[in-house]
């Protein structure tokens, strides 16, 4: 017998399940720091990086896990991970 949270009901519906409440930390963008050089967006393990027209504009922080590997790879040290409370 398994559990229904193991069972895939339907397809396409991985946008439904708001993965984003399972981090302790979240990023925090530092405008004043940042170059908007997208080294955060193809590293980011969930496309969670909002940005339009090469300008990073935030993070989508439904789906962000706060793995912190945007802030890791930041070479402007343009975003910081914060505990979340």
């Amino acid at each position: 017998m398994s559990d229904i949270g193991s069972n895939i009901l339907k397809d396409g519906n991985s946008l439904e399940v708001k993965t984003g409440d399972w981090k302790n930390r979240r990023p925090i963008h530092l405008l004043d720091k940042c170059k908007h050089c997208m080294m955060c967006v193809p590293y980011c393990p969930e496309d969670c990086i909002i940005q339009k027209d090469n300008i990073m504009l935030g993070f989508d922080l439904d789906y962000c896990k706060g793995c912190g590997v945007c802030a890791k790879v930041c070479p402007f040290n343009a975003i910081e991970m914060k505990t979340e409370e």
